[in-house]
């Protein structure tokens, strides 16, 4: 009698278990020494203070709406401030994500985006009816595609200059025009600066001009003991009148782009 060979089942291979996610956690992989981890949660403080520019933006679009222009370029310059230090204070205490990399892009939109926008258009351009839309969606948009081609260009770029006008320092062009003239009555010579000043600015954010960064300094470094009173001047200057102060100084900013490509191409032709 023939025994039949009975085959062996082996066992299947079992996969290893996904984490359980509760419902509205926010999950992250990292590369860590050549090895993937997951971890759960966000970091708090540089998310907070993306947070409080979020908010700045938001306060500056409804002080604008209830006709108090003056405050709505003050928090608009006081989220820049908020948006310079999130970075920063991620770097220092090593919590950077990729959570908070997309809350803060989204956070810019709207407070160096949809606020400068709306602040400018509540002020001087909705007298224009189509042409004052029109002008504010420009601005709009040319946010929107500065900071998704910024997005997408990080790591590949030199790092000295930005390519198009930052929409922090349009958004300061804008909010300091405003912050600026407020007190002034409606009149025809504001309306045409104020369409070429935020035209201009959305334009100028979606365009090939190179603007230095400034990353390349050395904030770290030993210095004159002379410098200290450059910074204190700085300071007392703005101190004296910050409204014309920032506002001329991000427009020499905002105008030092063009004003560098016209000169790098006469040296070229030359």
């Amino acid at each position: 009698m023939t025994e039949d060979k009975k085959s062996v089942d082996k066992p299947e291979p079992q996969s290893t278990p996904e984490p359980e996610i509760a419902a509205g956690e926010v999950v992250e992989e990292e590369v860590i020494e050549g090895a993937k981890v997951r971890r759960k949660g966000i970091y708090l403080l540089p998310n907070a203070l993306t947070t409080a520019s979020l908010f700045s933006g938001f306060y500056a679009i409804v002080s604008a709406a209830n006709g108090v222009f003056d405050s709505a370029a003050i928090a608009i310059f006081v989220s820049m401030i908020l948006d310079g230090l999130d970075g920063r204070v991620a770097r220092m205490t090593n919590t950077q994500s990729k959570f908070g990399e997309e809350y803060d892009s989204l956070a810019d939109m709207v407070a160096f985006g949809v606020a400068p926008g709306m602040v400018a258009f509540f002020w001087a351009l909705n007298g224009l009816d189509k042409v004052g839309w029109a002008i504010t969606f420009i601005y709009v948009a040319g946010a929107a595609l500065r900071l998704a081609r910024f997005n997408t260009q990080i790591g590949s770029v030199d790092k000295k200059y930005f390519v198009g006008l930052p929409s922090p320092a349009a958004a300061a062009c804008v909010a300091g025009l405003v912050w600026c003239f407020h007190q002034y009555e409606p009149a025809t010579w504001l309306t045409l600066l104020s369409i070429i000043v935020v035209g201009g600015a959305g334009v100028l954010m979606v365009s090939n001009v190179l603007y230095r960064s400034f990353k390349d300094l050395d904030m770290r470094g030993r210095v004159p003991f002379a410098a200290i009173l450059l910074v204190v001047l700085i300071l007392v200057v703005i101190a004296l009148d910050p409204a014309t102060v920032l506002f001329t100084a991000f427009l020499i900013y905002a105008l030092s782009g063009p004003v560098r490509a016209l000169f790098r191409q006469k040296a070229k032709r030359a």
